[in-house]
């Protein structure tokens, strides 16, 4: 069995609201063992004798089935997402600072989005890692930063989703 973790995109912000409790439980009707959320922002940890892909398309599948919305789900086994915050490159806590790692399936859109290091938004940081999109930026030009004017994009809905390196932390101590 391997543990995994599942990031739900875009739960509950923008309209899609699900309990945390009822995603669980489609979860283990789903055949995933061990179950557990973590804040209510689709952080899921599970466990899963499934690859990776196999997790994510089951996951997708059943959420959507369940409750009706275009789930998009990442997965990554545990120690794949300890090591990918392990390895973030800036000071992890600036004052006044948001740090985050945008998680990405796909290498062209990953691609895409590393090119926007080259052009950031004013204190804003950008750097490519294994898989994902290191990103710092001050607290309130999140949306208006290089990053977040791209992210809300369609083309890049059913590839990434970001995380707050606090919430990893919190996943990982799950």
């Amino acid at each position: 069995m391997t543990r995994y973790v599942a990031f739900l995109r875009g739960v509950n912000v923008g309209g899609v609201n699900l309990k945390m409790a009822d995603v669980a439980r489609v979860l283990e009707q789903a055949g995933f063992e061990h179950v557990t959320t973590v804040l209510a922002s689709g952080n899921v940890l599970l466990e899963s004798p499934r690859t990776a892909a196999a997790v994510r398309a089951a996951a997708e599948q059943a959420l959507r089935d369940e409750f009706g919305y275009p789930a998009w789900v990442l997965v990554y086994d545990r120690d794949t997402v300890a090591a990918i915050s392990a390895d973030y490159p800036f000071e992890r806590e600036v004052d006044g600072h948001h740090s985050y790692v945008t998680f990405v399936s796909d290498d062209t859109v990953l691609r895409e989005l590393a090119a926007l290091a080259a052009d950031p938004g004013p204190d804003e940081r950008i750097q490519p890692g294994a898989g994902v999109l290191y990103w710092q930026v001050p607290r309130s030009a999140t949306l208006g930063s290089a990053i977040g004017k791209t992210m809300g994009k369609a083309r890049y809905k059913s590839s990434t989703t970001t995380r707050n390196l606090r919430t990893l932390d919190k996943v990982l101590r799950a």
